[in-house]
């Protein structure tokens, strides 16, 4: 069973309830981002896991009117919470998402899932390496690895961000770097601020209308005859989330 599982909740600090927030009109963040997961053809299960607080209740509703699964674990500890969810959906594989990624590529995904049912790796990622925009990261591991590192990882920065305990270890854990030939992690596709908002709600104001099922192709073509368009994001740090927690790291139990 390949589950995919997509952590999203309202508390952000740098743009509060902004899974939900409108990208096109009663189109909220989180559901424009389900529609194109849900055309992925090697997840056979998609979860979103939010958190027990009330304050999430809307992400759960929106899930459950979509006919989708939610499950609700803890806020902080965010590698427990997949772990929970993990288990309770049975997962061999599980594809780590989060819900600030709103371009989220499915055929890239199913090729990182095939690439790791394929071979040994216990874990398939394009983060720690990146070649894709921010915002098209995925990771693919085992549930084992998974398991491993919920009973292992002590910093706080390996619980709130699920897989770092994993990529810490490569003398534990098999890793594939999932790269392409030309480098685009420069640009900027996911959502911290208001400026990644427009960013996002121009690009699908630009292609959904003509084609709901738009691919990451179309959106280099878009920003290759419209440059202006990644000046509207520009400027911030990739991975600021992480590299914030990094400072503050510190042994949890």
């Amino acid at each position: 069973m390949v589950t995919g599982i997509l952590q999203a909740r309202m508390g952000s600090s740098r743009l509060a309830g902004k899974v939900l927030l409108n990208v096109l009109d009663n189109k909220p963040m989180l559901a424009l981002q389900i529609e194109r997961l849900l055309r992925s053809k090697c997840i056979d299960k998609l979860v979103i896991a939010t958190t027990l607080n009330s304050n999430d209740d809307p992400i759960e509703q929106l899930v459950l009117n979509l006919g989708l699964d939610c499950y609700r674990g803890s806020e902080e500890d965010v590698l427990d919470r997949y772990y929970q969810a993990a288990i309770l959906f049975q997962a061999d594989y599980v594809v780590r998402l989060t819900g600030d990624d709103p371009l989220s590529d499915p055929v890239l995904i199913d090729e990182m899932i095939n690439k790791i049912k394929d071979s040994d790796y216990d874990a398939v990622t394009n983060t720690i390496q990146p070649t894709y925009p921010e915002g098209l990261d995925v990771s693919v591991v085992k549930f084992s690895a998974l398991e491993e590192s919920w009973k292992n990882a002590k910093l706080s920065s390996q619980r709130e961000h699920v897989t770092p305990y994993i990529f810490d270890n490569e003398d534990k854990f098999q890793v594939y770097h999932y790269k392409q030939v030309k480098d685009y992690s420069s640009m900027r596709w996911t959502v911290d601020y208001n400026e990644d908002l427009n960013f996002i709600t121009a690009i699908y104001e630009s292609l959904y209308s003509k084609n709901s099922n738009f691919t990451t192709q179309n959106i280099y073509d878009l920003l290759e005859t419209s440059p202006e368009l990644k000046e509207i994001n520009s400027g911030f740090i990739r991975n600021e989330g992480f590299i914030k927690s990094l400072k503050n790291d510190e042994i949890v139990n």
